[in-house]
């Protein structure tokens, strides 16, 4: 049935609203307009601004931009607040700050709905709290500093940013407080790993509120953070007395809970008490059982999932399977996965890229590629994945060609690209570039996320090990931010490498007094540092002490080492 429109002009107001308000189909929002510009010309604010709704609902921020620059008037706050929001919602949050600034230098007046929208860009792209602060004076100026809404958000903004201080001193100065106010710093708590925090102020709003699923949500991971199981145990029974525990987000929370601080059998109990499972359900326990490999059991579920024809697999499904097949190398799995992915027409860059991984992984560089290809949108991880199939697959130069072409795209990289990236160099014994690649990593950023990258660092002193530059590798390894048990086993092999025995067995002692435990590789390293440098003594009382103290069962190799140079069993 086509549309027809007699008369707009007369009854545009009202009859406009209603079609526009009506619209289902992005298709039908053109018609509608292009109708609305041959029967009136100009358009009203009032229907441009629901045009520019309609536009962004169906992700269209072109026609969104087009309608707003096509305003025959000064465009109002209400106009201002729809094209950030637009560009907000889309992702475009850069370009959203831009646009508040030009908002700004024209003078428009702000009301009660722009400092929040402002606050959402600035929080989804996590700046320096500076910017925050100067958004918070601004808004103190202009009389917003009670505002509920614009102190929820505000909240949000300084957790983002880092500085729950400063969420909590806003907090405490806040007239009025509702649920929001609590949850959020309750989550800014959760975020910066102060449990204690959290559960204080959980205790002090249930006094004067009744949380809801989201509260109990955040309570959740915090118990998940502190790692007591005992914790979530009794948050569970709270929303039990408090009618939550029915919420099908509280029950997805308490799965996850039991997936990263239970039992196998915890885990399958509560999964089975679930009355009505759905697709994050499944989710959740396919990936639980990815993580502990047990493969069948993931195939199993994900054809459970399916055999009800109640539930469907969604794009999350289909790339938690496909990453556990590229973990244990399932080639045949992850193939007839493929083509249902295929046949099915769900996929998105992110599958994609799950997908491409797993053939790299799977040493099938030739179709990872193919489908780098095909990828429309890259993001850093897409780029990521296909170097590190280079990289293992041993095409380090290749690998590196196509991170400068990464640089040329101006995406920055993720921290495992980084890696992948240090050790194609490693490999190649490219010691000036590694160097160079050092250096943009200490004065970029990336070596602030302290414990989270300490696998990046230990990549960069196993670069200057393999390169055979140990006094910068001893450098490297005094500025680590986190020695775990990797990055000591790793400088106490490359001394033994290099025939510096000695000082392998004083690096040991040196862990040792740092109280950080060693694992078999760490012996089998040690053991092969005093078996270069001929210490007899020392590596004989070292492989005695790896079963009686440390009750590590010696493995072939370092049994072969002991009956070596060390003399019989």
């Amino acid at each position: 049935m086509k549309l027809k429109y007699h008369n707009l002009t007369a009854e545009l107001s009202s009859t406009s609203s209603w079609l526009l308000h009506s619209c289902k189909h992005h298709r039908t929002a053109k018609q509608i307009h292009a109708s609305l510009i041959v029967s009136t010309g100009l358009l009203p604010a009032s229907i441009s601004s629901k045009l520019m709704s309609l536009y962004a609902r169906f992700n269209d921020l072109e026609s969104v931009i087009w309608v707003f620059n096509s305003l025959h008037e000064q465009p109002n706050t209400m106009m201002w607040n729809l094209i950030i929001r637009s560009h907000v919602d889309l992702g475009h949050l850069e370009s959203a700050i831009s646009l508040y600034r030009k908002m700004r230098e024209l003078g428009v007046a702000h009301d009660s709905f722009t400092f929040p929208i402002i606050n959402q860009a600035i929080s989804s792209i996590q700046r320096e709290v500076i910017y925050g602060e100067m958004i918070h004076c601004l808004a103190i100026h202009m009389g917003f500093d009670q505002d509920l809404y614009f102190c929820n958000t505000m909240i949000e903004v300084y957790v983002k940013c880092g500085c729950v201080i400063c969420a909590r001193q806003l907090f405490d100065v806040m007239l009025q407080r509702d649920l929001v106010s609590w949850t959020s710093m309750i989550s800014g708590y959760v975020s910066a790993r102060h449990v204690a925090g959290a559960c204080h102020l959980f205790n002090k709003m249930t006094m004067g509120l009744k949380p809801n699923s989201v509260t109990m949500i955040v309570m959740l991971q915090a118990c998940c953070a502190s790692g007591t199981l005992i914790g979530g145990t009794q948050v569970r029974g709270y929303a039990v007395k408090s009618g939550l525990s029915m919420d099908g987000s509280v029950q997805n929370s308490v799965l996850k809970m039991y997936t990263q601080l239970g039992s196998t059998e915890e885990v399958e109990r509560f999964f089975s008490e679930i009355q009505k499972v759905d697709v994050v359900s499944w989710n959740t326990i396919i990936s639980f059982y990815s993580m502990n490999g047990d493969i069948e059991k993931v195939v199993d579920m994900f054809i459970d999932m399916h055999s009800g024809e109640v539930l469907s697999w969604n794009i999350e499904t289909l790339t938690v399977v496909i990453s556990a097949f590229a973990k244990h190398g399932n080639v045949s799995e992850g193939e007839s996965l493929h083509c249902l992915v295929i046949k099915t027409g769900l996929c998105d860059h992110v599958l994609l890229t799950s997908l491409l991984d797993f053939y790299a992984k799977c040493g099938k560089l030739e179709v990872s590629i193919q489908l780098f290809k095909e990828i429309h949108y890259r993001s850093s991880v897409t780029w990521g994945a296909v170097m590190s199939g280079l990289v293992q697959n041993g095409y380090f130069v290749d690998a590196i060609n196509l991170f400068q072409q990464m640089q040329v795209a101006h995406l920055d990289p993720e921290p495992d690209t980084l890696r992948n990236l240090v050790d194609a160099y490693a490999n190649l014994g490219a010691l000036k570039l590694g160097k160079a690649i050092h250096g943009h990593l200490i004065r970029s950023t990336v070596y602030s996320a302290g414990e989270d990258i300490a696998y990046l660092e230990t990549s960069v002193l196993n670069m200057y090990i393999r390169c055979g530059n140990i006094s910068s590798a001893i450098i490297c390894f005094d500025a680590m931010s986190v020695k775990d048990v990797v990055a000591w086993t790793t400088m106490i092999e490359g001394f033994g490498s290099h025939g510096f025995g000695y000082e392998a067995l004083k690096y040991f002692n040196l862990m040792m007094e740092q109280r950080v435990e060693p694992n078999a590789v760490t012996f089998l390293s040690l053991l092969s540092a005093c078996s270069h440098s001929g210490l007899v003594s020392e590596g004989s009382k070292i492989f005695h002490s790896m079963k009686w103290i440390f009750g590590i069962e010696p493995g072939l190799d370092s049994l072969h080492l002991h009956g070596g140079p060390f003399g019989p069993l």
